[in-house]
């Protein structure tokens, strides 16, 4: 067998990115992210994203997939990449005026609990099959994602209390201001090709607002914007998994940037992520 990479196929990691639903959880992230008032002036300074919307959205499926599927020497050469831009940028503080730099620890930590807080709450709610046990190990897992983008990983959480208990403590620093709205105007409408106007407003706009939706309540609070009721929430996600995960995965895995099939390539056809490998 080629090199395993850093997390491996016996790894929840490996089972769990191969999900269709991981395109919702990504933009749960994005909203929850943009509720950390530095983190986001972090973005809205030092980001292209409302010129070039796919092109980011590809770089961090990029990233993920990279870090996840590819050799240990690709994820580790990812991670400095990050590490080397996140040391050159900096932002100004919307309330204080102060200069900061975005590699700062306790920003990288927040991107990073709410990235993977994200992914996990979106696909188990919406049907993937993982026990608590399974859950604390994913998130003890990306320890290592964590320490590629510059984290020590002794300080992030860990398990599914420890990363509660870091939400808990960092909920009164959230704020919903203005560069929040504007990403949440962006999620609604990213600017895209006039004949893709109709496909955006069908398929697009059905993705962010699931994803909002799937939002802990005080994030919804903070945005001044309500949500169904969470059973109501629950079974939009479990159908619209069902929906996703019954297009061959072969043929969803087509799409750029095709890492699953180039891990597959690399070790073999046995390593194809799959929901009923996780307990073994």
């Amino acid at each position: 067998m080629g090199d395993p990479g850093l997390f491996t196929p016996n790894s929840v990691t490996w089972q769990m990115h191969g999900d269709p639903m991981m395109w919702v959880a990504g933009v749960r992230a994005l909203y929850l992210q943009a509720l950390h008032p530095r983190a986001v002036r972090g973005v809205m300074e030092n980001s292209d994203f409302r010129r070039d919307a796919w092109g980011r959205l590809m770089r961090t499926a990029d990233f993920v997939g990279t870090t996840t599927y590819g050799t240990t020497d690709a994820a580790e050469r990812a991670g400095a990449r990050v590490r080397k831009i996140h040391s050159m940028l900096g932002a100004t503080d919307p309330h204080t005026g102060e200069r900061f730099g975005v590699d700062e620890p306790e920003l990288l930590l927040w991107v990073h609990c709410a990235e993977i807080d994200s992914y996990l709450h979106v696909l188990r709610r919406s049907g993937f099959p993982l026990t608590d046990a399974q859950a604390d190990r994913y998130l003890a897992e990306h320890r290592v994602s964590a320490r590629l983008v510059g984290l020590d990983p002794a300080a992030v959480p860990a398990d599914r209390a420890e990363l509660a208990a870091y939400f808990e403590r960092v909920r009164p620093q959230l704020a919903a201001g203005a560069d929040a709205g504007a990403v949440d105007d962006f999620l609604l409408r990213p600017p895209t090709h006039p004949l893709l106007v109709p496909a955006r407003a069908v398929l697009w706009r059905r993705v962010a607002h699931l994803a909002y939706a799937a939002l802990p309540p005080y994030a919804h609070e903070l945005y001044g914007r309500p949500a169904p009721a969470p059973a109501v929430v629950t079974r939009r996600l479990r159908t619209t998994g069902a929906v996703l995960r019954h297009v061959p995965a072969r043929v969803r895995w087509q799409l750029p940037p095709k890492h699953i099939l180039r891990a597959m390539a690399r070790l073999g056809p046995d390593v194809r992520p799959a929901p009923y490998k996780v307990g073994r």
